[in-house]
């Protein structure tokens, strides 16, 4: 597929936008410890923490996830803001995005979303900004990029780049009929042909370039 130029761009947020692995470790670990389960190292939580809490804890933690759930909370909400660091090249692709409508659409808790959002002074970029239980369904279903772009003013289609990391972002995008484009090798999901992107952007920086060079095109001169 030829990614079309962006009349609107959609972000992910973790491992897209933003380090937090060490917050969401923090509360992961609390809320194994809690259940005395072994821990999870850093690279495990990027392997498993994919889907919305409300879809991979009740398998995790049985009956008893939603105190699980709280514990999970509760440390994140404690840590998340002084663990949060921007991803290399992103504060550029975000600027160099200002062009297009921008929103993000994650599986992190809507408020802890927005709170970090707010912490990195980014609220200026994002028309929208929807996470977890904000829409009746989380990614990978449409429902919350569907949102975004309803709050946006946008409708979706190829023309809407939604940008992540993971294959739940690519099966996100599809799903709302929009283009699916990776940032980074998704490593951590089975690399670039399993997560199968419509394009790819190996960091921000590239990214970065790439929108700069859509607006030196004559059409936006």
């Amino acid at each position: 597929m030829t990614l079309p130029p962006p009349r609107a761009i959609l972000w992910d947020w973790d491992n897209t936008l933003v380090d937090a692995w060490a917050g969401v470790q923090a509360g992961m670990n609390a809320a194994l410890r809690a259940f005395d389960m072994p821990e999870w190292s850093v690279e495990e939580v990027r392997a498993r923490a994919r889907l919305a809490l409300r879809e991979a804890f009740p398998p995790l933690f049985g009956a008893k996830w939603e105190k699980a759930r709280d514990i999970f909370y509760a440390e994140v909400r404690a840590r998340h803001l002084e663990l949060i660091t921007p991803l290399p090249g992103v504060e550029a692709a975000l600027a160099a995005a200002d062009r297009w409508p921008q929103g993000v659409v994650s599986n992190k808790q809507g408020p802890i979303l927005r709170a970090e959002a707010a912490h990195l002074g980014w609220e200026r970029h994002f028309a929208a900004v929807i996470g977890a239980g904000d829409a009746e369904a989380d990614k990978p279903a449409a429902a919350p990029v569907l949102l975004a772009l309803s709050r946006m003013g946008v409708q979706p289609g190829p023309e809407v780049w939604f940008i992540g990391d993971t294959g739940v972002d690519m099966r996100a995008a599809r799903a709302a009929g929009c283009s699916a484009v990776l940032l980074g090798d998704a490593a951590h999901d089975g690399g670039v042909q399993a997560v199968a992107p419509d394009a790819a952007f190996a960091d921000g920086h590239a990214l970065a370039e790439r929108l700069l060079g859509l607006a030196k095109q004559p059409h936006f001169a």
